[in-house]
């Protein structure tokens, strides 16, 4: 399958203060269906195989049908959509009201129940209940957006119930961190350590969905809103995770899943698995 992101997507839900509310309400709703379709096309394509575009994180969630799930940052939905799909009972959680639309309009047009908060995850409101989830889980172009994983993973374990699972799915520091490629094909693609695996310092960056926009809305290149990325080590993540009381249970190291020789023998993903003790 070729389901893996090269690339965050546009999401939110970062730290209080690191990025102002104004810089995540630009137009993602027209980048959504540049990329995606309309809504209804999505959901369309969704529902003959919603597993599709679950891989291969759906494989540390353990049954689906009935879970109470959280996808915290979930951007646009698709995730969600097709767990509910499946019969989960879905939440999202994220900053942005253009993404919120996107995903409304794409769980109606699939006939599912989405709930989708507007909120910085960080400071979720009242009517969302902690210890209630049976899964929590973020994924793709997350942990570089918190300038502080510890509030971070102290949310996933306050949301989860006793017994429940926490799942991060993200780019691996060795790629992101250390290696500078070059290259779009296998034959020529060129790798080079250039970077500071230990490095602790922020870097601006222009969010992804650029890129997807029409030339009428910004798009084909135009500087669009910035944001402030910390690039965490893969030991910081794993520590923040155990400080917060999740109870790690797998790391999952992964290679280019999109291809057995493009990247051969780097580290492109990683998948965390905790569990907050207790009995469900």
């Amino acid at each position: 399958m070729n389901n893996q992101h090269q690339e965050s997507e546009p999401t939110a839900g970062v730290q209080a203060g690191s990025v102002s509310e104004e810089s995540w309400n630009e137009d993602t709703y027209a980048a959504w269906t540049s990329r995606f379709g309309t809504p209804a096309e999505a959901a369309a394509r969704l529902a003959k195989d919603p597993l599709a575009k679950l891989y291969p994180i759906s494989s540390y969630f353990g049954e689906i049908s009935g879970k109470k799930i959280m996808n915290l940052m979930g951007s646009n939905g698709m995730k969600a959509v097709a767990l509910a799909l499946l019969g989960a009972e879905m939440t999202v959680a994220d900053f942005s009201e253009a993404n919120a639309r996107y995903a409304k309009d794409l769980a109606s047009a699939a006939e599912v129940q989405l709930t989708y908060h507007v909120s910085d995850v960080l400071n979720l409101p009242a009517e969302v209940a902690e210890a209630s989830y049976d899964i929590v889980f973020a994924e793709q172009g997350i942990v570089h957006y918190f300038t502080d994983l510890a509030p971070f993973m102290d949310t996933a374990y306050r949301l989860l119930s006793p017994g429940g699972r926490f799942v991060l799915r993200d780019f691996h520091p060795i790629t992101t961190k250390l290696i500078s490629s070059k290259g779009s094909t296998a034959k020529v693609r060129k790798h080079k350590v250039s970077g500071d695996y230990f490095d602790t310092g922020l870097e601006e960056k222009i969010v992804s969905y650029s890129k997807y926009l029409p030339a009428s809305a910004g798009g084909m290149g135009e500087k669009k809103s910035v944001v402030h990325w910390r690039r965490w080590t893969l030991g910081e993540i794993v520590t923040a995770a155990a400080a917060s009381g999740l109870v790690i249970t797998m790391l999952v190291e992964e290679p280019n899943l999109s291809s057995d020789v493009y990247d051969k023998g780097i580290p492109k993903t990683f998948t965390l698995v905790a569990e907050k003790a207790g009995q469900a």
